[in-house]
């Protein structure tokens, strides 16, 4: 049996922080997540220097995202949350440049706001570590089809196979298919479409009462006026990744929205 020293361990502890400190966790991991690989004094036996223990190993695998929950109060496809609360739900199509994703989620964190973002299989095939970056951000995630195709205007087979591809991705990289369903390139989703998404395991289909327009590239002001003009306690707003627009005019839709009482929340939280 080898002992590990009391040194040892301030060692292991000092290595462990040095690693969170300096932010040199593998790019999809959680920050609480990921565990540091012991010192060689204190290698399991049988085990070579510098390989984790599987405990540690397995503590360094990012939780489950949350499922898709049932709100049985409300209809299987949803515009807008309670409008008897000051709060609003600014919902965004996943695609598009990252480095204008983080920004949007970065703005968003830093005025005390969450996101949720409905993200297309082939932007999480070119970049799977969004998924994690979402969920670490305290934002949702869900699914708006494989290929973003006019879903509703598809076959069955092929309108499932949208469907089942991206809830595919999201269990591969979340562990879950993600909170929620949009259609892609509809605001809501035909019969056929809402089966097949209920099919899928999403309980309801996101839909929206507030389209910003922005991916019309009106210039960030006219993001934010048309927001604000049709934006009630209880909406559900649709933007997009991906535009210059949006991005900037984030900063002044989310002071905005302050001022005048209404706090963006995921939608699960809308809706709880």
């Amino acid at each position: 049996m080898v002992r590990v020293t009391t040194t040892d361990r301030r060692g292991v502890l000092r290595a462990g922080a040095g690693l969170v400190a300096s932010g040199a966790l593998a790019a999809g991991c959680s920050a609480t997540g990921a565990a540091p690989h012991p010192a060689t004094p204190g290698t399991p036996s049988g085990a070579s220097p510098g390989t984790a223990h599987p405990a540690a190993r397995a503590s360094a695998t990012p939780p489950a995202a949350p499922a898709p929950r049932a709100f049985p109060h409300l209809p299987a496809q949803i515009t807008h949350g309670p409008r008897d609360r000051p709060r609003v739900a600014l919902t965004f199509h996943g695609q598009g440049d990252p480095a204008l994703a983080r920004t949007l989620l970065t703005t968003a964190e830093r005025h005390g706001a969450r996101l949720t973002v409905l993200a297309v299989g082939t932007w999480l095939d070119e970049h799977p570590e969004m998924a994690r970056r979402i969920l670490d951000g305290g934002h949702d995630l869900g699914n708006h089809t494989q290929r973003h195709l006019s879903v509703n205007t598809l076959s069955e087979p092929d309108a499932r196979a949208e469907i089942t591809g991206c809830a595919d991705r999201l269990r591969r990289l979340t562990g879950s298919i993600g909170t929620w369903f949009r259609p892609s390139r509809a605001p809501t989703a035909t019969p056929l479409v809402e089966r097949l998404a209920r099919a899928a395991g999403y309980p309801h289909v996101l839909a929206y009462d507030v389209d910003s327009l922005d991916y019309t590239r009106p210039g960030a002001p006219a993001v934010t006026r048309t927001v604000l003009a049709a934006v009630r306690n209880g909406s559900v707003v649709s933007l997009h990744f991906g535009y210059p627009d949006t991005a900037a005019a984030l900063p002044d839709l989310l002071t905005e929205l302050d001022r005048r009482g209404l706090h963006a929340v995921t939608t699960t939280e809308l809706l709880s």
